[in-house]
């Protein structure tokens, strides 16, 4: 069974390059460093856009849920930016043409390229919850699983929580 996993940038995509420079999203190493850990899943990685959340846009919604229709997988991990995820989450459980599939999203609060990122860890539980939970559209962070109109960022916590 293959996994399809859509980027849409964000801070787990995000890279620094020296004292002159500002955080930038490039390109998506997720796919790779769930393989260089040895995970036994086909998954097949597609960039949406290369965005911080803050820029995502209703037309990148549209584009990512035209993706998610189009693709054959009905398992589908989605990579985002933690300041919208939600809004994105929302926005996917309101189109009855998704509740036919699995659809776990989830982000990271520090980039995947550093030591101390939780993105590998929430890519896994998002790969875990996939295997058990029922279709329809998750949010997976903070070592949790939620439903989009049950979660919200503390932004001052560094986490997300129930609401």
């Amino acid at each position: 069974m293959t996994i399809k996993l859509f980027t849409m940038g964000g801070t787990i995509d995000k890279d620094y390059f020296d004292a002159l420079s500002e955080y930038q999203v490039v390109e998506s190493i997720l796919a790779e460093e769930i393989e260089r850990v040895g995970v036994p899943l086909a998954l097949d990685s597609e960039s949406v856009c290369k965005k911080d959340s803050l820029e995502i846009t209703d037309a990148d919604r549209i584009k990512l849920r035209d993706c998610i229709a189009g693709c054959a997988q009905q398992r589908i991990l989605v990579s985002h930016g933690t300041d919208t995820l939600v809004d994105t989450a929302r926005f996917l459980a309101s189109d009855k043409a998704m509740s036919d599939r699995r659809i776990v999203l989830f982000g990271a609060m520090r980039p995947l390229r550093f030591k101390d990122t939780d993105g590998l860890f929430n890519a896994a539980f998002a790969l875990g919850a996939l295997n058990t939970c029922d279709s329809g559209v998750y949010i997976a962070m903070s070592g949790q699983l939620f439903t989009p109109d049950q979660v919200q960022k503390n932004r001052d916590a560094g986490r997300f929580e129930q609401c």
